[in-house]
């Protein structure tokens, strides 16, 4: 963006600075404003959230009731959570006259992200601060959120696209990859169990951060402790098992969600052990049976709804991923369809380290 329009933004939050890039996000444009203390300004994407106000209410009403929460507990809230600065006219967001949105929070210092974890500690790190904020927003009333992606983990309807792109064909590629159709189709048996629960009543609905990745978490940069939550922007209500299970998704795989050698692909159960247990120190006291219940087989329908997704959009001509090669989509469906069967491989196994985690905290 021009500097002259940052400024003007920026001095709209009664701010003075200068804004430089920052970060390596993929939805929303992030800046450094650098008057100290220090601020990170955002370009909220509106192609990708249609309703960027009933984001930022979400957002609002969330980080309210986790700073009370930190401060009855004792703890940090300009650090332990995201703090929006607001705008001249008292609103959390500044709308441009052609339709941009900007936010502007507070910079939490000596804090970095890590894209991947280094070692076991850090995915402890990760999976007690996850399970912490899951805690912090228990009896938080998740059904007065706004749905920021509406159906966003629904995965019955995912399948549903899923065979709806494969009817369609429209980028002619179904017949090339029938197998991988073949091996997603035989996981749909579990596609219902999260929603279905939620239906029942079996499990309650929660306030959901879904998109648990290890670089949505703030570390300290001299301890390695997780410090804060970050990138709020698809909290709405749902299941503690989504947060978990796309979180182990991505956390306990042994290669890159577009591994081409699958030879390398596999479900790490140290790493599974090392969130498990974070993640349960952090939810302590919250988790009811049926969610432990469902912990482990939770992490292979995550895996299940994102492959098809991968491959709904392979089959759908590219449309929504992006893409940095002609198979990319296939590529990282076919990773997760190697992972999914590795997890039912080790379903048995999980439940037994879920159990021996949770009598352990």
């Amino acid at each position: 963006m021009e500097k002259e329009k940052l400024r003007e933004i920026i001095d709209r939050f009664d701010v003075v600075s200068t804004a430089v890039p920052y970060g390596n996000g993929h939805i929303n444009d992030t800046y450094f404003c650098e008057t100290s203390p220090g601020f990170i300004l955002q370009r909220i994407n509106v192609n990708v959230f249609k309703e960027p106000e009933g984001v930022m209410s979400n957002i609002e009403r969330v980080t309210a009731h986790l700073r009370l929460k930190i401060q009855k507990e004792g703890g940090d809230p300009s650090r332990e959570t995201l703090n929006l600065i607001l705008a001249r006219d008292g609103k959390s967001f500044v709308k441009t006259p052609d339709g941009d949105y900007f936010r502007l929070y507070d910079y939490i210092k000596d804090t970095v992200c890590h894209e991947t974890a280094e070692n076991e500690g850090q995915l402890f790190e990760a999976g007690r601060i996850f399970g912490r904020f899951q805690r912090m927003l228990d009896g938080f009333p998740a059904d007065a959120l706004f749905d920021t992606i509406p159906d966003f983990h629904n995965t019955p309807k995912r399948v549903k696209a899923f065979h709806d792109a494969i009817n369609e064909n429209k980028a002619g590629r179904a017949g090339a990859c029938e197998e991988e159709i073949r091996g997603f189709e035989a996981f749909e048996k579990y596609a219902g169990l999260i929603c279905g629960a939620l239906e029942k009543g079996e499990i309650p609905e929660r306030v959901t951060h879904n998109d648990t990745k290890l670089n949505n978490v703030l570390f300290d940069k001299e301890t390695d402790k997780a410090v804060c939550v970050i990138d709020l922007d698809t909290v709405m209500s749902g299941s503690l098992l989504y947060d978990y299970g796309d979180a182990l998704r991505f956390g306990a795989s042994s290669a890159a969600e577009d591994e081409r050698d699958l030879s390398r692909v596999f479900f790490d159960l140290k790493k599974f052990e090392s969130f498990t247990k974070g993640f349960l120190l952090g939810a302590k006291g919250c988790v009811t049976k049926k969610e432990l219940e469902l912990m482990p087989v939770s992490a292979l329908i995550m895996t299940f709804e994102c492959g098809i997704r991968f491959l709904t959009d392979y089959l759908n001509g590219d449309v929504y991923f992006k893409i940095h090669r002609k198979e990319h989509n296939l590529d990282r469906a076919r990773t997760q369809l190697k992972l999914i069967r590795d997890i039912e491989r080790k379903l048995t196994d999980m439940e037994k380290t879920v159990s021996a985690c949770a009598a352990s905290v």
